[in-house]
C-alpha cells in the first residue's frame, strides 16, 4: 500500500508512508479519523470507477480493438439484427467485419480460442480482482467497528465493482439463468486478493446470490455513508461516482436476469425517482433534416449539443465521464459518421436495419436520427470524401468535437455508460413479466411521450403504429431495441437473456455472409487458460 501515501506523511503524523505496515494501516482505519482514512484509502478507491471503462492489453496487444469494454460490447451487437456495418465494399477481413459477418467458420466462443474467448474472459475477470485489493483493507468488521462514513462509502464502491465483474462473467460464460443456466455452474468466487489456490466454481444460483448480496450490502452502505447532496447515497451531481444508483442498477439488472422481478421493480423505481427527466429532443442526436447542410458545410453540430457526447445536456446519466477526466472515445469514434474515426472516415458506418427502422412510428423523433438518403461528406484532413449510406445513424452525430470550435480530426467527447432510460425499460419488462401489464404500459408510456416528435400527438402503447396486436412484453422488447440501439452490447445480451436467435433473413440492408447466429453460441465456453489452471471445473 505504500504507493498510496506520497505527500501524506505530515498529515498522518505516523511513520513515513512507505514504511506503513498493514497493522498501522488497520489501526488508522479503526480509529474512525475521517481525514486520515481519506488520505490512506482515497487514492485507491477513487480509481475504482475505471473498472466500468476497461481497456487493458487483454488480447496481448496494446492497440488491438478487441481490448476496450466498449468495443467488446459493440462486437456483440455487430452479431445482432439491428446494426448493419457499413456496406459490402468493406469485405470480410478485419475485426469489425469478422464479427459482423457471423460466418459459420468464425467461432469466437470456443474454449481454445485465445484471440477472442480468452480476451473476453480476462476483461470480465479484472473488476473482482481490483475490488478485492481494496476489500482486503475494508472487511466488514473493520468498517463496522470504525464507524467511519468514508469507509462505508469505500467498501460499498468496492462491493459494487466486484459484483459487476462477476455479473459480466456470468452473462458471458454461462447460459442465461432462465434458459438452462439455473441448473448449471456459476463462477469460482474469490473474496480475497492474491489467493493462489484455485476455487471450485459455485453453482449458478450461488453465484448470483453472491452478486446480489454484494450489491444489497453496497446499496445499504451508501445510505449509511450519507454521501450526496441529500445524504441518501446518491451523488447525482457527480456522474463518475460509484453510488447507490449504480449499485441498484446492477442489482436490478441481475434480478431481471434471474427472474427476481420484485427486487428489480423496487430498485428501478428508486433510481427513477432520482432521475425523472429524459433527454430533450433537441439534444437527442441530429435530425436527418440537417444532413444536407452538414455535408455542404453550411451547418455544424457541436458534440456539446448532443446528449450522447455531452453529459451537460444528458439528464439521464447515472454513470459517465467527461472529456479529459476518464471519458473513453471508442463509442463516439465508432458511431459518429461525421468525424475522422471508425464510424466516419474509416467507413465503418453504423446503420440501422430496415426492419427495425420501419417499426418506428413516424411521430417518434428517434426515427429521424437515421439518414434516409445517401450523402457525400468531406472530412477536413486532406479533404477526403466518403459516401454516408442510407440508414446511417445520427444518434452520436457531431461535426465538431468537444474542446474545439472547428471541424478537425479530433474525437473529444463525454461518455455515458448507464442512463435512466435503460432503467425504465428494465422496470417495464419486470412489471410485464410479473403480470403487472397495466403498470408496464404506464411505465412505457412515459418513455414514448418523451420520444414523441414536437407538435405531434403524444405516443402511447395504444397508438404506436407497429405495436398494435403485440403483447405488453413484446412492446417492451421493441422499445428496448429502439431506445438502446447501439449501446453497451444490449441487443446481444438481451437476445441471450430472451433466448432469441439472430436472423437476418428478410433484411434489405444486411450484407453479411452469415444470416443466422444461434443463441447457444452467445455463451462462451470457459477458456482453456482457466480450466487448465483450475481443475475444479471438471
Amino acid at each position: 500500500m505504500g504507493f498510496l501515501f506520497s505527500a501524506c506523511e505530515d498529515s498522518l503524523e505516523v511513520a513515513p508512508p512507505n514504511n506503513l505496515t498493514d497493522e498501522m494501516i488497520q489501526e488508522i482505519l479503526a480509529s474512525g479519523d475521517e481525514e486520515r482514512i481519506k488520505l490512506i484509502m482515497g487514492g485507491l478507491v477513487e480509481t475504482l470507477d475505471a473498472n466500468f471503462r476497461l481497456a487493458g492489453d487483454y488480447s496481448g496487444f496494446s492497440s488491438n480493438p478487441l481490448n476496450p469494454l466498449t468495443n467488446q460490447d459493440l462486437f456483440g451487437n455487430l452479431r445482432g439484427n439491428d446494426i448493419v456495418l457499413g456496406e459490402a465494399t468493406l469485405g470480410s477481413t478485419g475485426s469489425y467485419e469478422t464479427f459482423y459477418n457471423i460466418d459459420a467458420s468464425f467461432e469466437p466462443w470456443l474454449a481454445e480460442d485465445r484471440t477472442y474467448n480468452y480476451t473476453w474472459w480476462l476483461l470480465a475477470a479484472t473488476p473482482h480482482t481490483n475490488a478485492n485489493k481494496v476489500l482486503a483493507y475494508l472487511d466488514k468488521k473493520t468498517v463496522e467497528q470504525s464507524g467511519s462514513k468514508s469507509l462505508k462509502d469505500y467498501r460499498a464502491r468496492a462491493l459494487t465493482v466486484r459484483a459487476y465483474g462477476y455479473m459480466l462473467l456470468m452473462e458471458r460464460f454461462q447460459k442465461a439463468y432462465l434458459h438452462g443456466g439455473k441448473e448449471g455452474k456459476g463462477m469460482p468466487i474469490y473474496t480475497e486478493y492474491g489467493v493462489n489456490t484455485p476455487v471450485a466454481p459455485a453453482s449458478a444460483t450461488e453465484t448470483y446470490d453472491f452478486i446480489k448480496a454484494d450489491l444489497k450490502e453496497a446499496a445499504q452502505l451508501f445510505v449509511e455513508s450519507q454521501i450526496g447532496n441529500a445524504s441518501d447515497g446518491f451523488t447525482t451531481d457527480k456522474p463518475n461516482d460509484i453510488d447507490r444508483g449504480v449499485a441498484l442498477f446492477f442489482l436490478a439488472r441481475t434480478s431481471l436476469w434471474t427472474g427476481d422481478y420484485a427486487t428489480c421493480i423496487t430498485a428501478t423505481q428508486e433510481i427513477l425517482n432520482k432521475y425523472p427527466n429524459f433527454i430533450a429532443e433537441e439534444y437527442y442526436g441530429i435530425d436527418n433534416s440537417r444532413v444536407n447542410a452538414l455535408a455542404a458545410g453550411t451547418d455544424d453540430v457541436k458534440a456539446n449539443d448532443n446528449a450522447f457526447s455531452s453529459l451537460s445536456v444528458n439528464p439521464e446519466t447515472i454513470l459517465g465521464w467527461v472529456d479529459g477526466n476518464g471519458a473513453p472515445n471508442y463509442q463516439f469514434s465508432n458511431f459518429n459518421c461525421f468525424l475522422e474515426g471508425n464510424g466516419g472516415l474509416s467507413a465503418y458506418h453504423m446503420r440501422i436495419d430496415n426492419r427495425l427502422y420501419e417499426k418506428m412510428d413516424d411521430n417518434d423523433y428517434r426515427k429521424s436520427r437515421f439518414m434516409t438518403t445517401p450523402v457525400t461528406y468531406t472530412y477536413p484532413t486532406n479533404k477526403r470524401e466518403r459516401v454516408l449510406p442510407k440508414y446511417t445513424n445520427l444518434k452520436w452525430g457531431a461535426t465538431i468535437a468537444k474542446q474545439h470550435n472547428v471541424r478537425n480530426n479530433q474525437l473529444n467527447c463525454d461518455y455515458t455508460y448507464i442512463r435512466s432510460s435503460e432503467v425504465l425499460l428494465m422496470l417495464a419488462e419486470a412489471q410485464a413479466l410479473a403480470g403487472q401489464e397495466g403498470a408496464a404500459k404506464a411505465t412505457l408510456n412515459k418513455l414514448l411521450a418523451a420520444r414523441t416528435k414536437e407538435g405531434s400527438p403524444t405516443l402511447t402503447c395504444d397508438n404506436y403504429s407497429s405495436m398494435a396486436g403485440l403483447s405488453v412484453l413484446d412492446m417492451v422488447k421493441l422499445q428496448w431495441r429502439i431506445e438502446m440501439w447501439g449501446e453497451n452490447g444490449l441487443e446481444y445480451s438481451n437476445s441471450k437473456r430472451w433466448n432469441v436467435d439472430i436472423d437476418r433473413n428478410g433484411s434489405t440492408v444486411h450484407w453479411s455472409s452469415g444470416k443466422i447466429y444461434k443463441v447457444e453460441h452467445m455463451t462462451y465456453e470457459i477458456p482453456i487458460q482457466e480450466t487448465s489452471t483450475n481443475p475444479n471445473w471438471f
